[in-house]
């Protein structure tokens, strides 16, 4: 077949280096949340939230069985993913405020959520300094939609100003039943390999978050929001 160019060899160089180093990953012992790394400045760990069982399954047309649930939920705790979201109750919008009342009441975790997606880079950081004169940055979480393709932007806006915990949904299920043509969560498989670009430890295993996300797209039937996803089943990357 005769030699192999030069630049065919950087490409197959490049998708060895996407295949062991950004996407499939082994998880490892977390620092503590929000602590910084010396080079970036950026958080050297970011706790990732799960929430595809709660945030993601509720907006499903179909009441999705029991069975396939907690199945779901038992592939994704094999993932290394530290938390796991299944239920939640709604709070007020008003957030700085509430945030602030959340704080005194004791919450140690106050998440952000742009529900409906349409937040961008430069909101994101208006909301945050506001909120961060109320409360910690240590105590803020953040929760995006991708409505208008602004979620992944939106969180590394977030974690460039200190934030060290995102909620993410796998494979993107999710939308808002209150805001009509929102879309879903961020997926976390996507946040996944951003953070793994930046060398952010997450302790998270994205192959396995594929599986788990591939597994609940086929009992709904449906394709996955999550870009990554996508790539890698249809290039063949996840064997």
């Amino acid at each position: 077949m005769g030699t192999v160019p030069s630049a065919l060899k950087h490409c197959l160089s490049y998708q060895h280096l996407l295949k062991e180093q950004l996407w499939i990953g082994e998880p490892t012992a977390p620092p503590h949340p929000g602590q910084e790394s010396q080079a970036s400045g950026l958080p050297e760990y970011v706790k990732i939230v799960e929430v595809g069982p709660r945030d993601g399954l509720q907006n499903e047309k179909v009441i999705v069985p029991t069975d396939t649930k907690i199945e779901l939920i038992n592939r994704l705790s094999k993932t290394g993913l530290p938390a796991i979201e299944v239920t939640s109750f709604v709070s007020s919008k008003w957030v700085p405020q509430v945030s602030k009342r959340l704080y005194s009441m004791g919450c140690y975790e106050i998440s952000l959520g742009d529900t409906i997606g349409v937040g961008t880079p430069g909101s994101m950081k208006r909301m945050l300094e506001a909120v961060m004169k109320e409360i910690p940055l240590s105590a803020l979480a953040v929760h995006c939609h991708d409505t208008y393709g602004q979620a992944l932007a939106n969180i590394l806006t977030a974690i460039q100003m200190g934030v060290a915990v995102v909620d993410s949904s796998v494979a993107g299920l999710g939308g808002c039943p209150y805001a009509k043509g929102a879309t879903g969560n961020v997926a976390t498989e996507d946040v996944i390999y951003m953070l793994n670009g930046l060398g952010i430890n997450t302790g998270v295993n994205l192959y396995t978050v594929m599986e788990a996300g591939n597994f609940i797209c086929t009992a709904l039937n449906k394709k996955t929001n999550s870009k990554v996803a996508q790539a890698s089943f249809n290039t063949g990357a996840v064997k």
